[in-house]
C-alpha cells in the first residue's frame, strides 16, 4: 500500500514542542494549510524546511489541529493499524489489571496511543467516547476492531454503549449523543464487582462513561488505612470512596454530596455490600459542611471535587476554591490524621496543585509530611 497523506507546515515554536514528544499540534502553530484536504483526514506535519514530525487527524474546527498518532514517516495508518493499537493497549490492561478485566478502562486516549478515544468496560458492557472529528469518521470499524480483539481472547460483549454527550466534540464540530451502537439490545445498567465491593453502574445516566473508574488503586488505599478511623468523605459521588473505608472496619464514615440522587445511589450501594449501617449519607453543600464540622472530628478526609476550572483562563479562581476547601479540611483533622486529596481540572498542574497545597498547609497551622 502506498503512502501518501497531504502535508500542513508547523510553526518553529510548535516544532520545539512536538521535539520535546508533545502529540498535540495546536491551532496557533499552524504555518500552512491547503483548504482542499477534507476535514478529518490524515496528515503529516511538516516544518517550513520539509522536516517530518508526525502523523494524525485534521481537525479544522478544534484548537488541536492534529492529534498524532505516530512519528514513524512509514507507518501507514489503516484497519490494522489500530487493531494492533487495540491489541497493545488490552495487553497491557491484562497484566495490569489482570484480576479486574471485567472493570476496567480498556482503551486510555493519549496513554494508550489512540488520541481521542475512551472506552470503558463494566462486566459485558463497552462505554465508549470519541472527542475526535477524524476518529468519529471510522468508529465502526474501530468497534469492530475492539470486539475481534476481545473475541479472539474469549471475552463476551454484550454490547457498545456510546457516550458521546461531552462538550468537547462541538469544538471538534461534532454533535453530541448517547445511546447503544447499532442498537444493541441490552441493559445500560450492571453492577460490577470493584475489589471484592458490588456497585451499581448505569452507563447511560452515570457521571462520564458511568462511573469514576480511575480512583479504584486510590480508594483501595483508603481502604487498608481505614480501620478503627472516623472517615469524611467529600463529594462521595455515589460512594466509591466511603464503601471503601466502611469496607476496610472504619469506626465511622460519612459522605457528603449535594446530589440526592448521588446519595440514594450512595445508599443503594451500601445495601448491595450490606455497610448501609456503617456510613452516613448527608447531602449537603461540601463548603457548608465544613464550616459547620469540629475540629479533630476526623482521622481522615477525602476531597476528589467536580473539576473547578475546564479552561487556562479560570486557573487562578480555581486555585483559590482548592486552598479553600484543603485548608478547611486541614483544619479539621485530628492530629497525625490523612488527607486524601485530588484534582480531575487538567489545568491545575501537579506542581501548582502542590503549591497550592502547602499555601493551605502554611495557612492552617499544620505539617504537611
Amino acid at each position: 500500500m502506498n503512502r501518501n497523506y497531504p502535508a500542513i507546515i508547523i510553526s518553529s515554536q510548535g516544532e520545539e514542542w512536538l521535539d520535546k514528544g508533545q502529540m498535540w499540534m495546536y491551532k496557533n502553530n499552524l504555518e500552512a494549510l491547503d483548504e482542499s484536504i477534507p476535514n478529518g483526514s490524515l496528515v503529516d506535519i511538516l516544518t517550513a524546511q520539509g522536516r517530518y514530525l508526525g502523523t494524525g487527524f485534521l481537525s479544522k474546527n478544534s484548537h488541536i489541529t492534529v492529534r498524532i498518532l505516530t512519528k514513524d514517516q512509514n507507518e501507514i495508518i489503516d484497519r490494522n493499524f489500530f487493531k494492533k493499537r487495540i491489541q497493545f493497549a488490552y495487553e497491557y490492561r491484562k497484566t495490569l489489571e489482570k484480576n479486574n478485566l471485567t472493570n476496567c478502562r480498556l482503551i486510555f486516549g493519549e496513554a494508550d496511543e489512540l488520541p481521542g478515544l475512551t472506552v470503558d468496560r463494566y462486566n459485558e458492557l463497552l462505554v465508549a467516547q470519541i472527542s475526535s472529528f477524524g476518529l468519529e469518521q471510522i468508529k465502526d470499524d474501530l468497534y469492530e476492531c475492539l470486539l475481534e480483539v476481545l473475541s479472539e481472547d474469549h471475552q463476551q460483549i454484550a454490547g457498545i454503549y456510546e457516550r458521546n454527550d461531552i462538550q468537547v466534540r462541538t469544538k471538534e464540530g461534532l454533535p453530541q449523543y448517547k445511546g447503544f451502537w447499532r442498537n444493541a439490545q441490552c441493559s445500560a445498567k450492571t453492577i460490577i464487582n470493584e475489589n471484592g465491593l458490588k456497585i451499581h453502574v448505569d452507563v447511560e445516566n452515570g457521571q462520564k462513561t458511568g462511573y469514576f473508574l480511575d480512583q479504584k488503586a486510590n480508594r483501595v488505599l483508603l481502604r487498608n488505612m481505614a480501620a478503627g478511623k472516623t472517615v469524611l468523605d467529600c463529594f462521595s459521588h455515589t460512594g466509591g470512596f466511603a464503601l471503601n473505608a466502611a469496607y476496610g472496619q472504619a469506626k465511622k464514615v460519612t459522605a457528603v454530596d449535594v446530589s440526592k440522587t448521588a446519595l440514594d445511589q450512595g445508599y443503594q450501594n451500601a445495601l448491595l455490600n450490606h455497610l448501609e449501617d456503617k456510613i452516613d449519607f448527608v447531602q449537603a453543600d461540601v463548603f457548608d459542611y465544613l464550616d459547620k464540622a469540629q475540629k479533630g472530628q476526623f482521622d481522615i478526609i477525602v476531597l476528589d471535587p467536580p473539576a473547578f476550572t475546564k479552561s487556562r483562563k479560570t486557573v487562578h479562581q480555581a486555585y483559590n476554591g482548592y486552598k479553600n476547601i484543603n485548608y478547611k479540611a486541614m483544619k479539621l483533622l485530628n492530629k497525625g490524621g490523612y488527607l486524601i486529596t485530588c484534582s480531575c481540572s487538567r489545568f491545575m498542574e501537579i506542581e501548582n496543585f502542590e503549591k497550592m497545597l502547602k499555601e493551605a498547609a502554611n495557612e492552617a497551622q499544620v505539617t504537611l509530611k
